[in-house]
């Protein structure tokens, strides 16, 4: 299968600093946790390396791996770091003739600082990633493609979803979309209009909460759904189906806001919640995975390998059962590993993997159904 993968390329810098040199405060009234350095005080670190991860150049890796001829369409600077791009291109064999070269910004560049639970602070320096525009996108660029995979945008790349998304369902690609919520709350009304062309829609939490009143917003009353026991019967409701979603003085359902979601043309969508597992819809239930627990390395990445692999398989039109529980394990094998695509698996070791672990990951199917008015 052919797939392009838009969006990002970084070369991150990974700092890994013992727990005994940094501190944590985490908030008694809020869920957000701060690292404290000493100012002016040099630490030694456990580590100090480089790797090169960005969501498209994440997404192209993991989509090489398991068998995809991919290319990336991704912009970076006439610089060392753009060299080092490219060279990762060359060896995990993804095409880069989609790669724009600028003089004019340096490659994106990211500084993390990893301690106590391996989730670390990022630094970003975007760079290139800001400016990619729709001249940028050749007109062949999807031709062939049976997956096209948009990554989060940065600044004024943003601008261009639409027109990756409406060229990628032209060219009869599936669409998958991981827009990010930066994406999403400053361009929002882009966002509803063009996701009639979006084949798969992949969200966090965080993200789904955010377009709640967006969705109240664009209706006068949203029809109300609601979900029946699942399919086989065993364990509690997880928490997005029990608990729903809230924000801004919004509430609402999990089914009602993917069912309302979905009305705007998406064949999939999927809702993840880091450790509680993810949330897939296909328009007729709801299906729920939970995750590996491992020892985690590094979070970032996760989320690229998850959406990644689930794409690939959903194009391959690989049933959710197991489409699911792959991207589960690609994206655990991931945090075990401090930088983005170390773990990244490639298909046999993947589905070695899955026929093993298919007693941990069961995945319930929870039909819904419309609620009479």
């Amino acid at each position: 299968m052919k797939a392009v993968t838009a969006g990002s390329a970084m070369v991150d810098i990974i700092t890994i600093v013992a727990d005994t040199d940094v501190e944590r405060m985490t908030m008694h009234n809020a869920t957000s946790s701060f690292l404290l350095l000493e100012q002016g005080r040099k630490i030694d670190a456990e580590s100090i390396t480089l790797h090169i991860g960005g969501g498209a150049v994440n997404a192209a890796v993991s989509m090489a791996r398991l068998g995809a001829d991919v290319g990336a369409l991704i912009k970076i600077g006439k610089d060392l770091n753009g060299d080092r791009v490219m060279e990762c291109l060359k060896q995990e064999g993804i095409a880069s003739d989609l790669v724009s070269v600028t003089d004019g910004e340096r490659t994106g560049t990211a500084v993390m600082i990893s301690s106590h639970d391996r989730n670390a602070t990022i630094f970003t320096q975007r760079g290139a990633n800001g400016f990619l525009n729709n001249h940028d996108i050749p007109e062949s660029a999807f031709e062939g493609a049976g997956l096209v995979y948009i990554s989060s945008l940065s600044n004024r790349s943003a601008d261009c979803f639409p027109e990756l998304a409406r060229r990628g369902a032209a060219a009869g690609a599936l669409v998958a979309t991981n827009p990010g919520i930066r994406q999403l709350t400053t361009r929002l009304e882009a966002f509803f209009e063009t996701l009639p062309h979006v084949g798969l829609l992949a969200l966090n939490r965080v993200e789904a909460a955010a377009l709640v009143p967006g969705l109240f917003s664009r209706s006068e009353g949203l029809p109300a759904y609601t979900f029946s026991q699942s399919s086989n019967g065993k364990g509690d409701f997880p928490q997005l189906l029990r608990q729903g979603l809230s924000f801004g003085g919004f509430s609402i359902p999990l089914p009602t806001l993917l069912m309302s979601l979905m009305a705007f043309g998406p064949k999939y969508i999927v809702v993840t919640d880091g450790i509680r597992g993810s949330y897939m819809c296909d328009g007729m239930a709801i299906f729920y995975c939970p995750v590996l627990r491992v020892e985690p390395q590094g979070t970032a990445g996760a989320g690229d390998a998850f959406t990644s692999t689930l794409s690939v398989y959903l194009a391959e039109a690989e049933d959710p059962q197991h489409a699911l529980p792959v991207a589960a394990i690609n994206s655990s094998s991931v945090v075990q590993h401090i930088d983005t695509q170390s773990g990244l698996l490639k298909r046999d070791e993947l589905e070695r993997r899955a026929t093993k672990m298919s007693g941990l990951l069961p995945v319930q199917t929870f039909p819904i159904v419309k609620v009479s008015s």
